[in-house]
């Protein structure tokens, strides 16, 4: 992340959708801090980190996140 810090992928066309067919299944997307789908767009070409994934595993990533 220190080399993007507003990550590579866009919110509205590639992490939006990725996060709702995940948390379909039951997973969750984050950008670390809140949920992807949370995120109120404010250019149409707007970056975003994503952790995207199982719960259990995002839940560990945003822990190291944290204590970081």
């Amino acid at each position: 992340m220190d080399g993007y810090p507003d990550g590579k992928l866009r919110l509205v066309y590639e992490c939006n959708p990725m996060a709702f067919i995940v948390e379909q299944a039951g997973g969750t997307a984050t950008d670390g801090f809140r949920r992807i789908l949370d995120i109120q767009p404010t250019e149409l070409h707007q970056r975003t980190p994503i952790f995207i994934g199982s719960s259990e595993m995002v839940s560990k990533a945003k822990e190291l996140l944290e204590s970081n």
